[in-house]
């Protein structure tokens, strides 16, 4: 018996297999900045790179609070009317004000207050009054002729009810009563103090027409 190794029996030289399958590769990661390139396959130059929010504040020298409210006072300024607009409101609506407040100051019942308009004029008449009248015709009284007092029953009596007509006597006297105007004549009949001029005159008799309709109120200034 022949125990020496058999040669290995020859095998046809077959093709071999050849794979389809190709080696698996690593995706690398792009990093942050390259995303969007990488993302949509455009050049670097033609996809710059957009800061970040964070990067914007970063950058900025207002820190994020400060930028941010500035950027809401922005929008106050833009929502605010113009300068010159509210202005003119104001003063449009100063008047209107000024009128609610006197109106709103009289007690019920009673009329309200003398607009400042009106009481300059009747404070220069009690002036002039406590001048030249007030001698003889404290309070609306007469201290020479009692049935000729400044009382609106006695100068309806007398005629001498109207502003006219106190202009007229006041101006050339009457009886006992002197005239105050600088032309008046005779002379007997006139004061022998100072003379009032026409507007003043024409006051007086504006200020006593007043007192009268009104009972002759206490005039501001008097004593008690």
């Amino acid at each position: 018996m022949n125990h020496s190794k058999s040669a290995a029996p020859a095998f046809p030289d077959l093709p071999r297999p050849v794979s389809t399958c190709r080696p698996l590769r690593r995706r690398r990661t792009p990093a942050a900045g390259n995303a969007p390139r990488a993302m949509y396959g455009l050049p670097s130059a033609a996809a710059p790179q957009l800061p970040s929010h964070r990067a914007c504040f970063a950058s900025s020298s207002v820190p994020p609070v400060r930028a941010a409210s500035a950027h809401c006072c922005a929008g106050l300024k833009q929502a605010r009317p113009p300068a010159a607009a509210a202005a003119v409101a104001g003063r449009a609506a100063a008047p209107l004000l000024a009128a609610a407040l006197l109106l709103s100051a009289a007690p019920y019942g009673l009329p309200a207050a003398t607009p400042p308009a009106f009481a300059q004029p009747v404070s220069e008449g009690a002036a002039l009054f406590r001048k030249a009248c007030i001698g003889c015709h404290d309070m609306g009284g007469n201290i020479l002729q009692p049935g000729a007092t400044l009382f609106l029953k006695d100068l309806e009596r007398n005629g001498v009810a109207t502003e006219e007509e106190l202009y007229n006597i006041t101006y050339y006297g009457k009886g006992r009563m002197p005239g105050f105007g600088e032309k008046c004549t005779p002379r007997g009949q006139c004061t022998f103090g100072p003379r009032l001029s026409e507007d003043d005159i024409k006051l007086l008799a504006s200020f006593v027409k007043s007192q009268a309709e009104n009972g002759w109120p206490k005039i501001e200034g008097d004593g008690e």
